[in-house]
């Protein structure tokens, strides 16, 4: 028996197609700007092992993760020359650990500052890094008294070489919320304050194409590079990139007053079918899914009935002839008929949620890898 033949679930991630993605932001920003690539948590889920070489075949030369240790992952792939920013700063005690992998700390506070200060006067290095403004998400990075501190009193950024002035956006997914131009002009404030000749980044996924004002000298895309949708409001301008299958375990008749899974929440009214299929919360497809949200089968929507378990989502397929829904056959969970975004909106959340949950146990192919 093969792999294919024992997997009950199959999760497809077309690398060829987060480049194209790339590619897309890039030509849209234009030569004046470079078009980095956020690849924090694992590329969103998808395999940042399989994806980040792809990235960096095509010519992406700065790459942003969360944490240390994803950029030690990542570092492995790619040849030193790449920058390899690290979003949430240095910890105490890591200072040795980013110099020796070559990563570049993004700033948040006087305090990392001080830390990453301290560890190049010990060693007598000059090192890089990114200082990051909060702008009004009141989370990570520098507040308007702390940037007066610095434009004080340069030498606390002494032994620092800083390359790249950043701040991130918190509405840019609305594009009229007045927020976004507050934001923009309060970067455009604090970062003049500074007067660093480091280039500036504010544009993040949605900010992108929020216009070639906030696009500065580099735009940092994420969840666009994954195929969500940057802008809501309109149709989504990326491509699609993954797609997740499941296959039926089972297909039983049902008939009132049945009832359908944990807490019967689920009540049959008058003869019908239902599949069993062999995916759950453990997973990624969400318990808030339970009663609400669909599959597909050979383009006909079959809804899901009763709560989602931990291993297994039951849908009503008695709209179907018993050929198309059959023990094997497969249903489409994300795909053509049903995008990351749709599937996160009846589920409450978003498509970001919804990538990084994608569980372990499907069967992952990847397509349109660099070889």
């Amino acid at each position: 028996m093969t792999a294919y033949d024992r997997a009950p679930a199959f999760l497809t991630i077309d690398v060829g197609a987060v480049v194209a993605n790339w590619r897309l932001i890039r030509d849209r920003v234009g030569p004046g700007c470079e078009a980095a690539a956020v690849v924090k948590a694992d590329c969103y889920g998808l395999g940042a092992e399989r994806i980040v070489p792809g990235l960096a075949a095509a010519g992406c030369r700065t790459f942003f993760v969360a944490t240390i240790d994803e950029g030690i992952a990542i570092r492995k792939v790619l040849p030193r020359e790449v920058t390899v920013a690290i979003l949430g700063g240095p910890l105490p005690g890591a200072a040795a650990d980013l110099a020796e992998h070559a990563l570049t700390p993004v700033l948040n506070s006087l305090d990392q500052i001080g830390l990453w200060a301290g560890y190049a006067a010990a060693t007598g290095s000059r090192l890089k890094a990114a200082l990051h403004l909060d702008t009004g998400m009141s989370r990570l990075g520098l507040d308007a008294p702390a940037v007066a501190m610095l434009a004080a009193d340069p030498a606390l950024l002494n032994g620092i070489d800083p390359i790249l002035v950043m701040s991130h956006m918190a509405c840019a997914d609305e594009t009229g919320h007045p927020k976004n131009r507050q934001q923009l002009t309060a970067f455009q404030t604090l970062s003049g304050q500074l007067g660093l000749p480091a280039r500036r980044s504010l544009g993040a996924s949605s900010t992108i194409f929020l216009g070639p004002d906030y696009h500065f000298d580099l735009v940092r895309p994420g969840a666009v590079l994954y195929g969500l949708n940057p802008t809501p409001d309109q149709a989504n301008p990326m491509a699609a990139v993954v797609a997740l299958h499941a296959r039926i375990l089972q297909v039983r008749d049902v008939d009132s007053p049945m009832t359908v899974g944990y807490g019967a929440t689920h009540s049959v009214r008058g003869k019908g079918r239902v599949a069993v299929a062999a995916l759950g919360y453990a997973d990624g497809v969400f318990r808030s899914l339970g009663n609400s949200g669909f599959g597909v089968i050979e383009g006909e929507r079959v809804p899901v009935v009763g709560r989602i378990s931990m291993d297994l989502t039951t849908f009503d397929v008695s709209a179907l002839a018993p050929e198309q829904a059959r023990p094997g056959a497969l249903i489409e969970i994300i795909g053509p008929h049903q995008a990351a975004d749709d599937l996160a909106a009846q589920g409450g959340t978003i498509g970001y949620e919804v990538l990084t949950a994608l569980g372990r146990r499907y069967l992952r192919t990847y397509q349109g890898e660099v070889v």
